[in-house]
């Protein structure tokens, strides 16, 4: 894997231009074996990736999101078989059009920014040159598909995950305990009339009357000339698709992966700056981590003295009380500064590559998840039936966290389990604004490996998101745990072309799957809280 990718650039990431950034969003696999409604569930966790990366301000990494989105939407999923089918898969393809049709001007918004910024620094890089002027930002004319990355672009000090994992934490917490309370307020107040309308179109009531009496994709032509008329990139560089057949005799069925509910677009909350002189956004400096942390005594006298300030005088018979030790001072301030973390001021580098040279965002694993997984599980793990959970989360500064252990209604035998009741899982998630981010499952007699039934089940999650992880958890083993992805290349594509009947086959590959953990892109920390969630009838609600 390539490992100095932006790993050693000084000042700021250079720019990139539209026509770049749609060629990196054309670049991935689709292969049209895989069932139309997972394809759907991918189109929709893009549109959650995108609108976080737009509040965030990462203008080129939406942008990217959202063209792949349109992309896969008009250009593949428009022509899947399913939707001759499946009348279902159907409706929600044209909900998924009608997104499309919603976000093109959120393209066409976007781009004319990204531009000015990379003609802006290509500008700059041209006056140094003919000043002869040193430079420490090196000179590009058009960056390496494996080492640039739309999600840094303009980004002055991307952080290492792995230097800086309190930090994350700290800066997960805040934006998960921020998130809550606008999720927890929208549900006091009720859905507003716009969320209604998306439901509506999302076909939540069911409602397709109207919107199926006409050629489901009669507007496609229209929108893909759309989505051609906003990049100068023609629309001739496809993204890459497997030719092997679908086989609608195959014995395999593909695993439930919880879909995600379409989402209402948003507009970011704020504009990015063009890039001064040294290329940087005009942004609230990063701090070292450290300075985080530990607020220097100075700030905390002046913050001190600030809140201070507007109080009214006491009355002359209350004696001021004593001042506090100065130790308990900079825990106080601390407490402050992790509710006030700004997601938009920070950076998280990719933390590695798939073998193709896309990178990984990383993945913060809570520590001491997998210990309360087997402990729920426990009576099946003692009576050599498996049990799997789905590992949930969000987005926060181009990271992965995973916030939620939902452990599902299903049935089980010493090498299988099945999900059951899946619109209880789907609910939830929707629910909780979750992405999912893997699974966890256990081999009560059976070693820390991934057998072939458990490459299908993975190859479901990793199609929606390539950061997707899998946790094998074998008690009785040596080993007793991994982390685990698909190989890509060979590994995905591999499997996704496999038509082979049979709960267990081969597969004529020997490096399928890999680590996910150090040095992949998995991180486990302390201190990331995570809730439980047990789905199955009788569970104790945590």
């Amino acid at each position: 894997m390539p490992s100095n990718a932006m790993g050693g650039a000084t000042g700021a990431t250079a720019p990139q231009s539209v026509e770049h950034i749609t060629r990196i969003a054309q670049n991935y696999e689709y292969n049209s074996s895989v069932p139309l409604r997972y394809w759907l569930r991918t189109a929709t966790t893009l549109l959650r990736e995108a609108r976080i990366y737009e509040r965030e301000g990462h203008d080129e990494q939406a942008y990217l999101i959202l063209f792949r989105h349109a992309q896969l939407i008009l250009v593949h999923l428009s022509k899947h078989p399913d939707t001759k089918k499946n009348e279902e898969d159907r409706k929600a393809l044209v909900a998924a059009e009608k997104e499309v049709e919603k976000n093109l001007s959120k393209l066409e918004i976007l781009r004319p920014r990204i531009n000015k910024r990379y003609e802006r620094y290509t500008q700059l890089m041209r006056e140094r040159e003919s000043w002869k002027q040193p430079s420490r930002t090196k000179i590009v004319a058009e960056p390496q598909e494996q080492v640039a990355d739309p999600a840094l672009a303009g980004v002055s000090e991307p952080l290492e995950a792995g230097e800086n994992r309190d930090l994350a934490v700290q800066l997960a917490q805040s934006e998960l305990n921020r998130r809550a309370t606008v999720r927890d307020s929208k549900s006091v107040s009720g859905p507003s009339a716009e969320e209604l309308e998306t439901r509506r179109a999302a076909g939540v009531w069911g409602d397709w009357d109207r919107s199926m009496k006409s050629e489901p994709h009669a507007g496609d032509l229209d929108l893909g000339q759309r989505v051609q008329n906003i990049t100068d990139e023609p629309y001739g560089q496809r993204a890459k698709e497997s030719e092997a057949p679908w086989s609608a005799n195959s014995a395999y069925k593909y695993p439930t992966v919880p879909r995600q509910k379409q989402l209402e677009p948003t507009v970011s909350s704020g504009n990015i700056a063009i890039l001064d002189k040294n290329a940087e956004r005009h942004a609230p400096p990063i701090l070292p981590p450290k300075e985080h942390l530990e607020p220097s005594r100075a700030s905390i006298v002046n913050d001190s003295a600030t809140a201070l300030a507007p109080a009214p005088a006491r009355p002359a018979k209350v004696l001021p009380g004593p001042a506090l030790p100065e130790k308990i001072r900079p825990s106080e301030q601390a407490t402050a500064t992790r509710s006030d973390l700004d997601p938009s001021s920070y950076t998280f580098k990719p933390s590695a590559y798939l073998e193709n040279g896309t990178p990984l965002r990383s993945v913060f694993l809570p520590a001491d998840l997998r210990s309360r997984f087997l402990s729920l599980v426990s009576p099946n793990t003692r009576a050599n039936l498996e049990t799997c959970g789905i590992l949930c989360g969000t987005l926060v500064s181009n990271a992965l966290f995973i916030s939620k252990l939902v452990i599902p209604e299903q049935t089980s035998t010493s090498d299988t389990c099945e999900t059951l009741n899946e619109s209880a899982l789907f609910d939830y998630c929707d629910s909780e604004d979750l992405m999912t981010l893997g699974w966890i499952h256990t081999h009560p007699s059976q070693t820390c490996f991934m057998s072939s039934r458990d490459l299908h089940t993975h190859c479901g999650y990793q199609v929606m998101l390539p950061e997707s992880i899998a946790i094998v958890c074998a008690p009785s083993k040596t080993p007793d745990w991994g982390v685990f992805r698909l190989t890509d290349p060979p590994g995905l594509k591999s499997v996704l072309n496999c038509n082979q009947t049979g709960l267990f086959h081969p597969h004529a590959e020997e490096n399928i799957y890999t680590g996910a953990l150090r040095p992949g892109h998995v991180f486990e920390v302390s201190g990331l809280e995570f809730e439980t969630v047990d789905l199955r009838p009788g569970a104790l609600k945590n």
